[in-house]
């Protein structure tokens, strides 16, 4: 099948997101299931020049945006399978970030134009055209839009995934027809007209042939409106094509076996790919942990569990459940590392904090990956108490690293952590499902105690955790199976 993939972000090329993850990933895993496969990014100013010096300059053309004619160049390159094209407009992508601009919605309308009139410059027409999150919304609707005078557009089917609904793309009535090009009936028929606004994700979801989100939970939560940011009523009509598909994990990448960035590597299978019968685990686990407390400053001391998180400091990642029981969790005899940045509050809170539990508690304010990475090889617990989380990637990683996961239920923790059953000694992590400090603090200590009362079981949890397959093998099958009923 041929599948044009359109995003705004990917690894390696451009990254502020999980989106970037999925779509450096996703696309090789359908290419290696047998499938031809294009991806459509922006060039940005800060794509490496590593990967822009790779890159050949394809075409030029006009684009078509509103009133305006605007350049679009068009420039390739080959990569694990994959062809990357990238769509060039140095007044729209030659910025300092990649969001965050008042003029994102022209930006973007340009991008979602660029990739229906760059098709015919493509190595192929795409099958399917598979859209991530509002930048690429107007996608569904241009080719609709095209399709009435175009016939080599009108069989394409589209798929668009919501990574995050909270961002719609939400402009005022007037940008319909002078931004973004389109007819007045586009909104008076109600197809992209929400509130009194242009709302180009309803557009998206109202157009396109498939609506997937990335995470089976996160699917059902989305025709709540506690999780919909207003748009349940239109996840509820559009049901019928609505798909969880749980996101994968870069396998190659986070691997405790090969990772050159621990202080010891580990693994539970054997090189012949056998589930090893050797605790291999342990010794190397109490390395890399020993390494972490050492670096942050904890005590060291082996026996005493540290949890980890390594989060963005909001209240949706559940920093304020942490913070009511912050002195009962530190009262449980363990450390506790936090690596992220983020609200002022959260940060003084736990800055305010350092002094009162000294070499029990860590803090580092912003973001590093070799700082991430030595907590989740080094941690024995890793806590995401999330108000919502569409997919969480950490989970994964913490497990893959045999650091066990506290999480609330919501959303990909709850499709990708299971319960540890203290009756039978199965499941890969500690949950709860209600939103409330006491019912954490509760996993919490259940973790802490197991940890400290029930060492083969606390193993017997880390090893089924790494045992998990969070390839992306799996999510390419199922992706595979929702373009193949769209097109039959």
């Amino acid at each position: 099948m041929k599948i044009l993939f359109a995003a705004s972000e990917a690894v390696p090329f451009s990254k502020t997101g999980g989106l970037a993850d999925v779509t450096g990933s996703l696309p090789q895993a359908l290419a290696a299931a047998g499938d031809e496969v294009e991806v459509i990014l922006p060039l940005y100013q800060k794509t490496a020049e590593k990967w822009k010096d790779q890159m050949t300059f394809v075409t030029s053309i006009e684009v078509p945006l509103g009133w305006r004619r605007v350049y679009c160049g068009l420039f390739r390159l080959e990569r694990d399978g994959v062809i990357w094209n990238f769509v060039d407009n140095e007044y729209y992508f030659k910025r300092e970030s990649l969001y965050g601009h008042y003029d994102d919605g022209e930006r973007f309308g340009f991008f979602s134009r660029a990739i229906v009139s760059l098709l015919p410059s493509l190595d192929f027409m795409p099958e399917v055209i598979h859209c991530n999150d509002w930048q690429t919304a107007l996608v569904p609707i241009y080719l609709k839009d095209e399709s009435a005078r175009w016939e080599e557009v009108r069989g394409i089917k589209t798929v668009f995934t919501v990574h995050n609904i909270e961002y719609q793309g939400r402009y005022g009535r007037d940008t319909l027809e002078d931004l973004f090009g389109l007819a007045p009936g586009w909104f008076t028929d109600g197809t992209i007209a929400m509130d009194g606004d242009v709302n180009l994700l309803k557009g998206a979801l109202m157009t396109c042939d498939a609506i997937t989100a990335v995470s089976p939970t996160y699917a059902q939560e989305l025709r709540c409106a506690y999780f919909a940011h207003g748009m349940e009523n239109i996840m509820q009509l559009n049901a019928g094509k609505l798909h969880g598909v749980l996101n994968g994990l870069d396998l190659k990448r986070y691997d405790p076996a090969a990772d050159p960035g621990l202080a010891a590597n580990y693994s539970i299978y054997t090189k012949a790919g056998n589930l090893s019968k050797a605790d291999s685990v342990t010794p190397a686990k109490a390395k890399n942990k020993a390494r972490l407390q050492k670096q942050v400053g904890l005590e060291e001391k082996p026996d005493v569990p540290v949890i980890g998180m390594v989060s963005r400091l909001v209240s949706h990642k559940g920093l304020d459940l942490v913070c009511q029981v912050f002195d009962q969790i530190m009262d449980l005899n363990c450390q506790l590392v936090i690596l992220g940045s983020g609200d002022w509050n959260y940060e003084q809170f736990f800055e305010g904090k350092l002094s009162q539990y000294p070499g029990r508690l860590a803090l580092y304010r912003g973001y590093s990956d070799a700082l991430a990475t030595g907590i989740y090889s080094g941690a024995d617990l890793f806590l995401m108490p999330s108000r919502s989380e569409p997919c969480g990637l950490s989970q994964m990683i913490a497990m893959r690293y045999g650091t066990v996961p506290i999480v609330r239920e919501t959303g990909g923790l709850k499709d990708t952590v299971h319960p540890y059953e203290a009756w039978s000694g199965g499941g890969t992590g500690f949950t709860f499902s209600d939103y409330n400090s006491g019912d954490m603090l509760f996993a919490i200590r259940t973790a802490v105690d197991l940890y400290f009362n029930n060492p083969t079981a606390f193993k017997a949890l880390r090893t089924a955790g790494m045992a998990q397959d969070f390839s992306w093998r799996r999510s390419a099958e199922a992706y595979n199976e929702i373009y193949h009923t769209i097109c039959s």
